[in-house]
């Protein structure tokens, strides 16, 4: 089997809103070959920015476009093309966006395996740990305390036990958004896991944003509400205010979903001191290089749990490698209300249960299909290019 053709699909709702919802648009990667089966991936970054660096074509031998370096290839040869095309992207990549590119890629090949050999992608993977674990409704932080009570007392009431409340209008005013967090809280009750997302950048002023001594207020004043963890509260480049807000406080710190590639994890967990890492399989390098982050994490006794707010395909990705590690707790179950998120794959990829628990899927491959309907409804006018 070979790579005959790399496809990038962006996709848009038509008035996307200055609001931290990343379910506004989005990318997707089509990998084909000459057999007929086709792998489907998506990055959750800026659409327009990673279709350049797949699409662009070859400068010179260690500056090429992400399809032009696998295509011929053998879409079986996993890890080789992670490595082939990490070194080719190397004049500008190594982090950032060239790595998230890769991620898309990944997973449209650890897809195409999986359907060509009929197979789940966790057991591609040395089989399940464990097949279902809670699921936490991920949702943005209402306005009003009252709101944050109400969005809280909803998700609970449909079964789940965990809930993270993030980003919104955090930032500002840290005796608001203490108020914010309680009444999260007394929705919970003492059954309900809460965990919060502070948002290291609240609003459109540089000078707005978080720094160390801010972040330990804020926790300071959040502690008697128990908040499972505390998530992405500085720039991710900041490892000493990370390090210094996890020894100041008693909840655990969580981070991740901005770090490419093993590396950036290596740092963040060894120099940071986080309690909690969260890869982002679309973002961090594809789940090829989230297993390695996961393994790392494992022999640091850190849990491993993956961001995961886009669509159904990063849920139903997520869920494979949770399956097969030792040190995941949770799901993130983002839901965002975009046809992205709730349509794009035919549905959100995992349903979760009455009791709170996502089960991973069985289906061959990663397990969900793009739903053509969507894809002709939001693609952005000259998106939908195949390099081949």
């Amino acid at each position: 089997m070979k790579i005959t053709a790399v496809e990038t699909i962006v996709l848009r709702v038509p008035d996307v809103l200055a609001i931290n919802d990343s379910a506004q648009d989005a990318i997707v990667i089509r990998v084909h070959t000459d057999a007929g089966i086709t792998g489907v991936g998506e990055v959750d970054s800026s659409p327009e920015v990673i279709r350049a660096i797949i699409d662009a074509p070859k400068s010179h031998r260690v500056c090429t476009g992400l399809a032009q370096t696998i295509i011929g290839e053998d879409p079986f040869d996993i890890e080789r093309l992670w490595e082939k095309m990490y070194r080719a992207s190397v004049w500008f990549g190594r982090r950032g966006a060239a790595i998230q590119a890769m991620s898309g890629i990944d997973l449209a090949l650890w897809d195409i395996k999986g359907k060509a050999l009929g197979l789940p992608l966790y057991k591609l993977f040395g089989g399940a740990l464990q097949k279902s674990v809670p699921a936490y409704a991920s949702v943005l932080m209402p306005e009003t305390p009252d709101a944050a009570f109400a969005e809280v007392a909803r998700w609970r009431a449909k079964g789940f036990k965990a809930i993270k409340l993030g980003w919104g209008p955090m930032g500002f005013d840290v005796a608001h958004d203490a108020a914010l967090v309680e009444a999260g809280r007394e929705a919970a009750g003492d059954a309900m896991e809460l965990m919060i997302d502070l948002g290291f950048y609240p609003g459109p002023d540089l000078d707005l944003g978080w720094d160390a001594s801010r972040v330990l207020d804020f926790a300071r004043a959040i502690e008697p509400f128990h908040p499972y963890w505390l998530e992405e509260f500085l720039p991710p480049d900041d490892l000493v205010g990370f390090a210094r807000v996890a020894a100041g406080t008693t909840i655990r710190t969580a981070a991740g979903e901005n770090c490419m590639g093993r590396y950036e994890f290596l740092d963040l967990m060894d120099r940071g001191k986080v309690s909690i890492v969260q890869p982002d399989v679309t973002r961090c390098g594809g789940l090829t290089e989230a297993r390695r982050v996961a393994y790392l994490a494992a022999d640091r006794g850190l849990p491993c749990i993956p961001h995961a707010w886009s669509t159904g395909l990063i849920k139903t990705a997520s869920m494979h490698l949770i399956a097969s590690i030792p040190n995941a707790r949770y799901l993130e179950y983002a839901l965002p209300e975009t046809p992205m998120n709730l349509k794009l794959f035919g549905g959100l990829g995992i349903e979760v249960d009455e009791h709170g628990m996502a089960h991973v899927l069985e289906n061959p491959g990663i397990g969900v299909e793009l739903d053509e309907s969507v894809v002709r409804q939001y693609s952005v006018p000259g998106a939908g290019s195949a390099v081949g």
